[in-house]
């Protein structure tokens, strides 16, 4: 099955009311040393790509200024209410991450936890948070991804028929999202699944044009 808004639309409409009891509880562990290794400083001001329920947002120190979309309005409900109760300064937006939506050099930070597997055009998406960050600026990702040099198994291409029902591509890699972007891997390491979740911290290249 082929990612779309409309299917994403829908199936995070089913998933947002049990997705912070159930699946969440497994990727916290990731989505914590993500925001640690992107280390976000009182005043900084940081993207959050794909907010969905708002499980980062307790994450955060005091004193960002967060923005947060996401494309599902059932999952930003479920956000509110920790928007209220964080230390920081939210605003959650319903966007679509593959179209600009603010201007460039906005941010000093970003954050896209568990979105590159979710969205139609995941090198869309990394472009243009790329393009909302200053010169220099940090952007996390944790996310599964299939190994570019590896070849992507039967079973695995099985087992995406069901993933994407669910709303999520298990056949993605990382490498492809990021030819022709203007930024420098600074860090890769495993996350769970023993390595099918990884996280990189990737750096803007200074005084490029995207």
């Amino acid at each position: 099955m082929r990612m779309t808004n409309s299917w994403n639309r829908f199936i995070y409409r089913l998933w947002a009311p049990v997705y912070d009891a159930s699946v969440n509880r497994f990727f916290l562990p990731g989505r914590r040393r993500a925001l640690e290794l992107l280390a976000v400083q009182p005043g900084e001001r940081l993207l959050l790509v794909g907010v969905g329920t708002g499980a980062d947002l307790p994450l955060l120190l005091s004193n960002i200024q967060v923005l947060g979309i996401d494309l599902s309005p059932a999952m930003l409900a479920k956000a509110t209410r920790k928007q209220m109760n964080s230390r920081s300064t939210v605003q959650l937006v319903i966007a679509d991450a593959q179209a600009p939506l603010v201007a460039e050099g906005t941010f000093d930070a970003a954050a896209l936890n568990l979105i590159l597997s979710v969205v139609p055009d995941g090198p869309a998406v990394v472009r243009l948070t790329l393009k909302s960050l200053k010169p220099g600026g940090r952007m996390v990702v944790f996310d599964k991804f299939q190994a570019d040099a590896a070849p992507i198994s039967p079973a695995r291409r099985f087992l995406n028929t069901f993933s994407t029902v669910l709303g999520t591509d298990i056949t993605r890699r990382f490498g492809p999202m990021l030819q022709g972007c203007p930024c420098s891997v600074i860090l890769e390491e495993s996350s769970l699944m023993g390595g099918i979740y990884r996280i990189y911290l990737l750096q803007k290249l200074p005084s490029i044009i995207i």
